[in-house]
């Protein structure tokens, strides 16, 4: 029988990102949008522990009463990004797996289909600062720069989905987009995966820039298929 994962009450992560909050807005609203803002930013795929949101530090981090935290924390949970063990707290909800290949797989059917309406729509200065995304990266210092890279890689990823100008696909992919960026954050310093995703990288730009419709959404669905793939045979410890 496996050992029960480690318990963290919170991540220095999630911690260092949270500020005050203004008394102008609601404070329910701003409260939500910090904490997901925060929970995106954890990398809570990079370990086991399970991380365990505390209101009264939260309360402290944020200078608001527990009321809206406690409000922010049930929104959180109803779109899936917080899980409540009674007698034990709230937690941030891991997915599993099967799960994360799931959403990157559905990530990658929107993906495309924002490509696709990317050529469409997209102004030819916008699709220029596709290109200039990755600038600053070449082969031989990649791996002196993998942070910065991921993070670049990330920004394309989203870039695209914009770029379409469809607020459906925006809407929808969103609540994808707190797990499949923090495996794409997890993976892209394994197996060289950094050097081969600039390769898939320029070769979408050029497909986009050129209109190529069809092309960009193949290229950029099987993108994220390669991904799926590889979470499933190698990301065993997400189980």
């Amino acid at each position: 029988m496996s050992a029960e994962p480690r318990v963290e009450t919170q991540s220095n992560a999630l911690m260092s990102s949270l500020q005050p909050i203004n008394a102008g807005a609601s404070l329910r609203d701003q409260a939500y949008a910090m904490l997901k803002q925060a929970i995106a930013d954890a990398d809570i795929y990079q370990s086991h522990d399970l991380v365990r949101l505390d209101e009264r530090v939260l309360s402290e981090a944020l200078g608001v009463s527990r009321t809206p935290i406690r409000e922010a924390m049930t929104l959180l949970e109803q779109e899936g990004f917080l899980h409540t063990v009674p007698r034990r707290g709230i937690y941030i909800q891991r997915k599993t797996k099967r799960e994360i290949v799931e959403m990157i797989q559905m990530w990658g059917a929107l993906e495309s289909m924002a490509a696709r309406l990317a050529t469409q729509h997209a102004t030819d200065e916008e699709m220029a600062v596709l290109r200039h995304m990755f600038d600053d990266f070449r082969d031989s210092t990649l791996a002196e720069h993998i942070a910065e890279y991921s993070d670049a890689n990330i920004a394309f990823h989203q870039a695209i989905v914009e770029l379409s100008k469809s607020r459906i696909i925006l809407d929808t992919i969103k609540n994808l987009f707190v797990h499949v960026r923090a495996i794409r954050k997890l993976t892209i310093s394994q197996s060289d995966r950094a050097s081969r995703s600039i390769v898939d990288h320029l070769r979408i730009i050029e497909a986009l820039e050129r209109r190529d419709t069809e092309l960009a959404e193949q290229l950029v669905r099987q993108h994220s298929l390669d991904l799926a793939d590889y979470v499933d045979a190698h990301c065993d410890f997400l189980d």
